[in-house]
């Protein structure tokens, strides 16, 4: 717990356990089984693969262009978490039972826009601004806590989503998983989110005593912050977001695409099930180890081992047509290194640029983030076909991005790390 901590139980736990629940459930229904349908719903409506796929590319614009007017709703004093959350949680759940209503490509299209849009409430916006509001100096092992919840939930339902899709087919099955995460998502909403209490935090030992120490100052960690004006005009910002718009190209290349590249390389079902059950597991620890790395190691040192660790995937990639072998060392380094794009956005969001307008800010990071993810697996596509089919072109352009990635980020880290001080006096 934050500072000295006094005895007694603290809410922000119970916070942090919703979070969990509402990334095992809703958020791996409308994210993480998706991929499942494509085969059963291109079959059945006779869609074409990159026909359907673009649902995904839509889904994802609509989210980043909600997500500053999103982030903005939660940094509204007077806002009810609780009704807003639950709003994301109806979005979120009836849009993918709507689904299985769908027979035309606009009506997915448009449902998918709405799902995301109800997703980012819940999870990357909304998950953030909860934990950052309960949570100051560890809030990077309460993030990572959260966001495991994900892992977790993906290794159980991808299992039950196999068994609906052959069982009862799709339609079926959109409607089943969209009431699971109505059903989970609501009560969790009403029942549990809410803002802490007037002299919780204080009374806690969050903020005020040795943080607010020797007596004159004002409870910093609580007032300080850019605006999202102040931020649009200084350089450093702008490489930070450049630099997210790189960390989404390579998520969008070598975590989407390294299944496909190892059936290229002719694995065997069995071993490429292994991978993937590797790698599921990694995530899990990497999400829980990644928060507590940001809060130990800080905002440097934890980029710095995020870009030794996705340059070794690189290298792994290039590699493993040698020493097939390295594809497991691949998975378990992958899996880990999910800590640095599904917990570093919104810890180092609230750590370089203070918590006053925290929503909104977040909200323009994801859209780096997307705009990146957007057209990384085109990217990557292109690439290998003007490589007549070869993969090692594109796993060296993924690894350059990454590398670029972490130093740009870098940078924008050290400029706001030195000026955090000066910032906080203002």
């Amino acid at each position: 717990m934050d500072s000295k901590t006094r005895k007694g139980f603290y809410y922000g736990w119970v916070i942090v356990s919703a979070c969990f629940i509402m990334q095992a459930i809703p958020f791996c229904v409308s994210q993480n089984i998706q991929p499942q349908f494509i085969s059963y719903v291109i079959e059945g409506e006779g869609f074409t693969l990159t026909q359907f796929s673009l649902l995904f590319t839509i889904g994802t614009i609509a989210a980043a262009i909600a997500s500053p007017f999103i982030g903005g709703l939660f940094d509204k004093p007077k806002m009810n978490l609780r009704l807003l959350y639950t709003a994301g949680a109806v979005l979120n759940g009836a849009s993918f039972a709507v689904f299985g209503l769908c027979h035309s490509l606009w009506q997915f299209y448009g449902v998918a826009a709405i799902l995301q849009v109800g997703t980012a409430i819940i999870s990357s916006i909304g998950i953030p601004v909860l934990i950052n509001t309960w949570f100051r100096s560890k809030s990077g092992t309460a993030l990572g806590i959260a966001f495991a919840g994900g892992g977790i939930g993906n290794v159980i339902l991808q299992q039950m989503a196999a068994r609906q899709l052959q069982q009862n087919g799709y339609g079926y099955a959109y409607m089943f998983f969209g009431i699971l995460a109505l059903v989970v998502g609501i009560p969790v909403a009403l029942l549990f989110v809410r803002r802490p209490k007037q002299g919780e935090l204080e009374a806690a030992g969050i903020i005020g005593g040795e943080e607010a120490e020797s007596s004159n100052k004002v409870k910093e960690q609580d007032v300080w912050g850019y605006s999202l004006k102040e931020l649009t005009k200084l350089i450093p910002f702008w490489l930070f977001g450049i630099g997210f718009v790189f960390v989404g190209i390579y998520v969008s290349g070598m975590f989407v695409q390294f299944m496909n590249y190892f059936k290229y390389l002719n694995f065997d079902a069995a071993m490429i099930g292994n991978i993937g059950s590797i790698f599921a597991l990694a995530s899990i620890f990497g999400n829980f180890a990644g928060g507590w790395l940001f809060d130990k190691l800080g905002v440097r040192n934890s980029l710095i081992f995020a870009a030794v660790i996705i340059i070794s995937c690189g290298l792994c990639l290039l590699l493993t047509p040698q020493i097939p072998a390295l594809a497991y060392l691949f998975a378990i380094l992958l899996g880990f290194a999910v800590f640095a794009y599904v917990v570093g956005p919104s810890y180092m969001t609230g750590s370089l640029f203070g918590n006053r307008f925290y929503g909104a800010i977040l909200g323009v990071v994801n859209i780096f983030f997307a705009a990146g993810y957007a057209f990384g697996a085109v990217i990557f596509g292109v690439i290998v076909d003007i490589s007549g089919g070869s993969y090692t072109a594109a796993w060296i352009a993924m690894t350059a991005a990454g590398g670029i990635s972490y130093v740009l980020l870098l940078i924008a880290a050290n400029y706001f790390i030195k000026n955090a001080e000066s910032k906080k006096r203002e």
